[in-house]
């Protein structure tokens, strides 16, 4: 296997598990925990906020982290992390023991997004950029799909045989990739040049609409497998096997995010994606037909990931190749912000009301105007168009 292959798999892996398993795979849980008395159903959803609180603080901290310690080996850390996280989850002690150590795995996972991703991406050869990039995003779909079979096959078992066997799955892959995160001589931490001439107006109005996405898929990131099971009194084998529907998007979802863009262009790529991943948002509301949950799950699965590698693109566009790792922290931060203010302000609005329905309608809406906004970001500034 070619140097290429190896690293754009340890990339993979990385996402997998700090993204797919150890944030994604929280959303099947939920109603197993409910179930078995280890949490009510408002601590579980305020347990969730906390995960992307977690992934606030790592986003935001990534680039300074990565001054300080080679990204490989922060990388290694944040994996070792991970997993004792997920282990210590095993312990049924409440909410205010698992808070602390959902809060690491989901600085973990800020870590591996904004440090460890970008590292990979760059030892690949220019011609195979867009290949490596669908490669290594693959991670979150793959993630989601073994969490959405390991929690089911395991729920008889209770909690801790669940949280058990993620750690296993993180520790394995932990172990499988460690060649790969030793620094290299070309590793690059990420720089902080151009950052006051990056941030444009347009940048910024891509900053507030790509906020707003992740705000809007918090329903289905969060709730969606308690929705199905609990909401619609289908079971917990149902919401996991729903769950699994939105993983086979997101695995998807990047590599036809890349064709389309080549077809297309990343303008109107990302403002279709926006205008139809709300339409599938708003599908449960208007139908709970097994078909219609299906297409939803995929559908907004596919385009979670999918429309971070057509930012990631766009941001590119903007503000040329030199500035683009500095401008995709920034929206990576504020796609961490979003979620978690998302998080706690849809937590709270679900133990006020009960309502799911609710949840997708702010969802939608929030992506409606998602997609305005980047209608405005048509053209990019004359300098990002000669550096690019």
């Amino acid at each position: 296997m070619s140097a290429f292959w190896r690293d754009s798999l340890a990339g993979l892996c990385a996402l997998l598990i700090g993204i797919g398993i150890a944030r994604f795979g929280y959303t099947p849980l939920i109603p197993v925990l409910i179930q078995h008395h280890w949490l009510d159903a408002g601590d579980a959803a305020y347990l969730g906020a906390t995960n992307l609180a977690g992934y606030v603080g790592g986003s935001l901290l990534a680039a300074w982290l990565s001054r300080l310690v080679p990204v490989a080996r922060l990388t290694r850390i944040a994996m070792i992390i991970t997993t004792i996280s997920l282990a210590a989850c095993m312990l049924p002690w409440g909410f205010l023991w698992f808070a602390p150590w959902r809060f690491l795995t989901g600085f973990t996972g800020g870590l591996l997004m904004v440090a460890a991703v970008p590292l990979m991406l760059s030892r690949a050869p220019p011609h195979l950029h867009g290949r490596s990039n669908g490669i290594v995003f693959t991670g979150v779909g793959i993630g989601v799909i073994a969490s959405g079979t390991l929690v089911p096959a395991l729920a008889s078992e209770g909690p801790a045989a669940i949280w058990g066997g993620m750690a296993l799955v993180a520790g394995l892959l932990t172990l499988l990739t460690w060649p790969r995160w030793t620094p290299q001589p070309g590793d690059a931490s990420p720089g902080t040049r151009g950052t006051t001439r990056a941030f444009t107006r347009p940048v910024a109005i891509l900053l507030v609409a790509y906020m707003l996405d992740s705000a809007a898929f918090v329903p289905h990131t969060v709730f969606w497998a308690d929705f199905i099971a609990r909401g619609l009194h289908r079971g917990i084998e149902a919401g996991g096997f729903y769950w699994i529907f939105f993983g086979v998007g997101a695995m998807c979802g990047p590599v036809l995010a890349g064709f389309v863009a080549e077809r297309f262009g990343f303008y109107r790529s990302v403002t279709g994606g926006y205008g139809i991943k709300a339409a599938f948002v708003a599908l449960p509301i208007l139908s709970q037909h097994p078909v219609a949950l299906a297409a939803s799950a995929v559908v907004v699965g596919a385009m979670t990931p999918g429309i971070s590698a057509l930012a990631s693109g766009r941001v590119a566009e903007l503000v040329g190749f030199a500035a683009h790792r500095q401008v995709w922290g920034w929206l990576t931060g504020g796609f961490a912000v979003a979620s978690a203010v998302a998080g706690y302000l849809m937590s709270y609005l679900f133990d006020s009301y009960g309502s799911y329905y609710m949840l997708f309608g702010i969802g939608t809406v929030g992506l409606c105007i998602a997609m305005l906004l980047s209608v405005f970001v048509r053209n990019p500034p004359a300098p990002a168009a000669q550096a690019a």
